[in-house]
């Protein structure tokens, strides 16, 4: 099955690109090794003014200790988190950078970071956090930048874990939103593998990859078993197993899924279209139609495109062209059709066929000047001849002519006709 036959708009959904924020970097404050100590009477007057604090510091110690620690983001992880902090001697420059990138200032921020990086003194911690803030002030400005950036801060490794995890997924957003995808699913699957993750989103995002690259059956594998979990299913994340279903010639299970969606979410435009495409799929014309006709009575047909392809399953069924009269001039009443060669050629079949053939005249001598050959106005000549208006029919076959035919046999007749 082509895959031009299912809109990714309506069966894949955007790929995730929500970037995730990073922990802020720990703000370090180095020892001054170069203030004066002063003397000893003025140290213990310190000590004296200290004194009264000392008990409010207790508190303060107390209460800290006393708070859980934070959980951690992957706590499946089977990396071990390097443990290492800012160098004191690069406090400065760290807390520079971090406030540059809290004001997102690229135009500060990237040279204090490159600054560390070449700095000989500073540690692996150093180097990734710069590293990572760089990417993080490139971020949708210069997204091929902040890749490299970021996938320096993650070969650095001095990161902690929820910093270094949350990288590799931003890259693999990054590749997708570039369509990348090979790329993409690679990093994907190493932030799979080392971070444990089991979050659906992280998952889905991988079936999302799978399914652009064509790789559909494990596609499924991977996007079923979030579909089956029940409770709260995001409605792309079916739509995406539902367009692997009907890629790998599934229709019958990619028919079931669009019926739930579409039972689930009534008031959804999107789901109810894709319940159209898949009974399309499964030729069955009839429920599609049915579909669409809910629409249309509901007023959520907004588009050319939704209304051609109703009068379409109209014109292509058995004694359907009234239906398809009604279709067609509804969309034009509303201006969602508009009065072009095709429509107007279709309206005057439609016409035709259910011997309307005075509306039919009118529909084609319409669009037969719109038209790039001569092949409607030959038509109108035709049915022009059948009714007896003759000038008509001659005038018709004349232009017919003049635009261009596969034959002129049936033109000339018509016009040397009496």
């Amino acid at each position: 099955m082509s895959k031009s036959r299912l809109s990714n708009s309506l069966l894949t959904g955007a790929i995730a690109t929500a970037l995730f924020a990073f922990a802020a970097p720990v703000t370090v404050h180095a020892q001054d090794e170069g203030s004066d100590r002063g003397d000893r009477s003025e140290r213990a007057a310190r000590g004296a003014r200290s004194s009264d604090r000392t008990e409010q510091r207790a508190e303060r110690r107390s209460s800290r200790q006393a708070q859980a620690p934070k959980e951690a983001l992957y706590p499946n992880a089977t990396r071990a988190a390097p443990g290492v902090s800012a160098s004191q001697r690069l406090a400065k420059q760290l807390n520079a950078l971090s406030e540059a990138n809290t004001a997102q200032d690229a135009g500060k921020g990237l040279p204090l970071a490159e600054e560390i990086l070449a700095n000989e003194r500073a540690n692996e911690y150093d180097r990734s956090i710069a590293a990572l803030l760089a990417g993080q002030l490139l971020l949708n400005d210069d997204n091929e930048r902040a890749i490299t950036y970021m996938q320096q801060a993650i070969d650095l490794g001095g990161l902690d874990n929820d910093n270094h995890f949350q990288a590799m997924l931003i890259i693999a957003q990054l590749r997708a939103q570039e369509q990348d995808y090979a790329a993409a699913l690679t990093m994907m699957e190493r932030f799979l593998a080392e971070s444990g993750s089991t979050d659906p989103k992280d998952l889905a995002l991988k079936g999302n990859l799978l399914y652009r690259l064509e790789r559909y059956p494990e596609a499924i594998a991977t996007l079923k078993p979030l579909v089956d979990a029940g409770g709260e299913v995001d409605p792309q994340w079916t739509q995406l197993l539902m367009g692997a279903y009907a890629e790998s010639g599934n229709t019958a299970e990619a028919t079931r899924l669009a019926e739930q969606v579409a039972q689930a979410t009534p008031s959804d435009k999107r789901s109810q279209i894709n319940l159209a495409v898949s009974y399309l799929q499964t030729d069955q014309n009839d429920k599609a139609i049915e579909v669409f006709e809910r629409l249309r009575a509901a007023g959520q047909l907004t588009e050319e495109s939704e209304y051609r392809n109703l009068y379409a399953l109209y014109l292509n069924g058995d004694s359907k062209e009234r239906e398809a009269i009604a279709v067609i001039n509804d969309g034009l009443e509303k201006n969602v059709l508009k009065p072009d060669y095709r429509t107007m050629s279709a309206l005057g079949q439609a016409y035709y066929f259910s011997e309307q053939i005075p509306q039919a005249i009118d529909a084609w001598g319409k669009a037969a000047p719109l038209a790039e050959n001569g092949e409607t106005y030959l038509n109108l000549a035709r049915v022009l001849h059948q009714e007896g208006r003759s000038a008509e029919a001659k005038d018709a076959a004349r232009q017919a002519i003049a635009k261009g035919l596969r034959s002129n046999t049936d033109a000339e007749r018509i016009i040397s006709s009496r």
